[in-house]
Formats: structure tokens, sequence, C-alpha cells
């Protein structure tokens, strides 16, 4: 798992406007980061609830299916979570204006 986690970061971390990338493992420990590390804990922890209530939504409405990337944007940042099957990522990027 760590060189793949180490090439994700490499890809995401060359993406144009990124500002930041946390790997979190699924009990929502953040597992690497390029931010500081309290602001890791609270994107670990408010990503890992929202990412349970988007698989649960995503379940609700066709129970085939599965969440397999949720993408927001606020008012300040664009923020992706990619789900896999041991953590999740979730990049912060600023977005383009």
């Amino acid at each position: 798992m760590s060189a793949e986690v180490e090439e994700m970061l490499k890809h995401f971390h060359s993406m144009k406007n990124v500002a930041g990338i946390v790997v979190i493992d699924n009990d929502g420990i953040p597992i690497k980061s390029t931010l500081e590390h309290t602001l890791s804990v609270h994107y670990a922890a408010t990503m890992q609830t929202l990412l349970e209530k988007a698989r649960q939504v995503v379940l609700d409405l066709d129970a085939t299916n599965e969440l397999s990337f949720l993408r927001m944007r606020t008012l300040y940042h664009e923020i992706m979570l990619c789900p896999k099957a041991d953590y999740f990522i979730v990049v912060i990027q600023n977005p383009s204006e």
C-alpha cells in the first residue's frame, strides 16, 4: 500500500492549485499529509463523517452501487474525496478563477 500511496501523492501534488493532500485510514487517522498535523486531524475527522454519510446516501438510492468519488466546491476550496479499500484520500484544491 505504501508505494501506491506515494505514487498517488506525487500525482495529486503535481496537479495545479493543490493546497493539500491527506491520506486517511478507515479508522479516521491521517496516515500521510502535506498539511500541518492539527489541520490534517481536522480534515480526517470531518471527511470520515462525510464519507460515511455519502456512502449511505448512495446505498439508499441504489443498493447495487457504491461511492467511488466525491467532489465538492466550497467558497474557498474544492475538496475531492477518493475512497479506497483500506484508506481514502482527500485532496484540497484552490479553485481556479
